[in-house]
């Protein structure tokens, strides 16, 4: 499971094209295919305000044509926040059949988007702007932001209230999306993290510790180096769904290293990234159905 220190890639992202930082030839031709089905099935993209008890969440919700009623998702970003790269992934899950909310995480901070094309991670003041954003997010809060963020989307146009709703987390949304599982139990039917970061720590607050208070059916993809930084993490995560008796699924995605499943990073892995993105839909096709 990744640290702080393991953010291989990470770029803003400005737009998903060819021109993206590191994205490869074959990442672009798996783009292309994504924004062509996206393209397909008409999606209504809406920038919402959610209110919470410490203020009001800029956030965007994903609506797919038609009459529905769909089930609802509620995605968590990784570390750089919501910003162009992210509205075309919830745009391509509400392709699927699915009305999707990514909240700005950082809302009590700044309005999304947090960080622009010259952003650079590897510079220790452009860096800890975003861990100090990250730092104003006390997990009491978080609970907070949870149950307002899963009752706006119940409460959506065209969502399916008699389902549960899943919830998906990228890097820093990993841990974010074990939390979200556990504070709203009986709102959420699944999740998945991708690339989580630090899902095993030594404190109280560790995500592993949660797991005895979540219910519905999970999948944790974590990234090689991740892995190799902390070999024990999955076991103990896997052991944790075990005694509880959560159905749980880990898999540790060789070659493929942190960040490999947000396109724009340069370390976007497209078979690897569309590897998890069917996991997904078969993990949400399953359990939410």
């Amino acid at each position: 499971m990744c640290d702080d220190d393991i953010h291989q890639g990470l770029t803003p992202d400005v737009a998903v094209t060819r021109r993206t930082l590191g994205v490869s030839a074959a990442a672009a031709a798996a783009l292309a295919a994504a924004s062509a089905h996206a393209a397909a099935v008409e999606v209504a993209e809406k920038d919402v305000a959610v209110k919470t008890p410490d203020g009001t969440c800029d956030a965007v919700l994903f609506t797919p044509a038609g009459k529905g009623p769909y089930p609802g998702v509620l995605i968590w970003t990784d570390i750089l926040g919501l910003r162009p790269v992210f509205r075309e992934m919830g745009k391509r899950l509400a392709s699927s059949g699915y009305v999707v909310l990514t909240p700005n995480p950082f809302y009590r901070s700044a309005k999304a988007p947090v960080v622009d094309a010259g952003f650079n991670f590897s510079d220790p003041a452009q860096r800890k702007k975003v861990f100090d954003m990250r730092g104003a997010m006390t997990w009491d809060g978080i609970d907070k932001d949870i149950v307002a963020y899963t009752g706006y989307l119940q409460a959506a146009p065209k969502v399916n209230r008699k389902v549960k709703l899943g919830v998906q987390g990228y890097c820093m949304g990993g841990p974010l999306m074990m939390r979200t599982a556990a504070t709203a139990a009986d709102r959420i039917g699944a999740g998945a993290s991708f690339h989580g970061g630090t899902l095993v720590t030594k404190d109280a607050n560790s995500p592993h510790l949660w797991v005895p208070k979540m219910k519905g059916q999970f999948y944790i993809a974590e990234a090689d180096n991740d892995d190799k930084s902390n070999p024990e993490a999955k076991t103990i995560v896997q052991s944790a769904f075990e005694a509880a008796h959560v159905p749980a699924r880990l898999e540790v995605y060789a070659g493929a290293m942190h960040g490999w499943c947000v396109p724009g990073s340069q370390v976007y892995n497209a078979p690897a990234a569309e590897k998890a993105w069917g996991e997904l839909l078969a993990l949400y096709g399953k359990a939410l159905a």
